[in-house]
């Protein structure tokens, strides 16, 4: 074979390789877009599907309308969601003729995550006297409910990722915060402060009513 052969061939070899190359992009170019199951893209996993398998396993209580008389007159109006099944919620009525504890954070606060758990122990020694609510006050609903449900903690919560209830009870820029409220929706007590377990949680209630 003289040299003139040998590249002839080098040549053909290579414009092959080339065509096949080109022939696999327009074949991919061609291929029709992948059709985006329900549930699967990155948006349906904040707020379709997975959204709910996290409110299962969170298995929060729903957000009941109280016994009735006058709602707090701050939060006449305000209006957010309930974590445990994403219905809108109507805080004032929610609080109505109940006496109520608020208890203010965010998934990402680290004294929230340890309060969580003695406001639950609060809630199961006091029972039906005093109605514990948390409030998540950040947009991530799914890390508000995956913390929630890693923690065990089952407590009424609202989702209130604008910060709604807070500005509305003038409640400091601070988390964890808690807010006690009377049964005929006067503010009795705004406690910018974390608690360390249920009995303490316990003596401020307590001392609010003096």
């Amino acid at each position: 074979m003289n040299r003139s052969t040998g590249w002839t061939l080098t040549w053909l070899a290579v414009l092959a390789v080339v065509a096949a190359l080109l022939f696999g992009l327009v074949a991919e170019l061609r291929r029709e877009p992948a059709t985006v199951q329900p549930g699967r893209g990155a948006a349906a996993a904040e707020t379709g599907s997975d959204l709910g398998d996290l409110r299962q396993r969170a298995d929060l209580p729903p957000c009941q309308a109280g016994p009735g008389g006058s709602g707090p007159p701050a939060l006449s109006g305000v209006t957010v969601e309930c974590a445990a099944d994403g219905s809108p919620v109507d805080v004032a009525a929610m609080f109505a003729g109940r006496k109520v504890l608020l208890n203010l954070w965010a998934y990402w606060c680290g004294p929230c995550r340890d309060e969580l758990r003695a406001f639950a122990e609060y809630q199961r020694r006091v029972g039906p006297a005093v109605t514990v609510v948390t409030v998540h006050q950040d947009d991530n609903q799914a890390a508000g409910l995956a913390l929630l449900a890693d923690l065990g903690v089952r407590l009424p919560t609202l989702q209130d990722g604008r910060r709604q209830l807070a500005a509305a009870l003038r409640v400091p820029n601070v988390m964890p915060a808690t807010v006690l409220l009377a049964a005929d929706g006067s503010v009795t007590r705004i406690l910018p402060q974390t608690f360390a377990n249920a009995d303490e949680i316990a003596a401020a209630v307590e001392d609010s009513g003096r």
